[in-house]
């Protein structure tokens, strides 16, 4: 039971975590989606574990190790970066 728990927060926690990821890296045009939480959860697990529930290290995590992510997380990973940095330029 407690393996089942701990199981469930760890998800629950990476999903939190990875919508913190793009809503972190999100312009108003580029807000989190169903569609990065689907693409990247697994990633975060496989690549990222030990830096859950820590927001910004599960970020540099996930960049760090951008050439192993699958295609589809390392598309929404470069939209969010994307996003950020036209948001960055835009307010300077």
């Amino acid at each position: 039971m407690t393996t089942i728990r701990t199981g469930i927060f760890r998800q629950i926690a990476v999903t939190l975590t990875i919508a913190g990821l793009f809503v972190m890296q999100a312009s108003a045009s580029h807000a989190f989606t169903a569609e990065a939480q689907r693409q990247c959860t697994g990633d975060a697990f496989r690549l990222c574990s030990s830096e859950i529930p820590d927001i910004g290290r599960i970020t540099a995590c996930m960049v760090k190790n951008r050439p192993s992510l699958s295609s589809g997380c390392r598309v929404e990973l470069d939209k969010g970066l994307a996003a950020a940095k036209s948001h960055k330029v835009a307010e300077q």
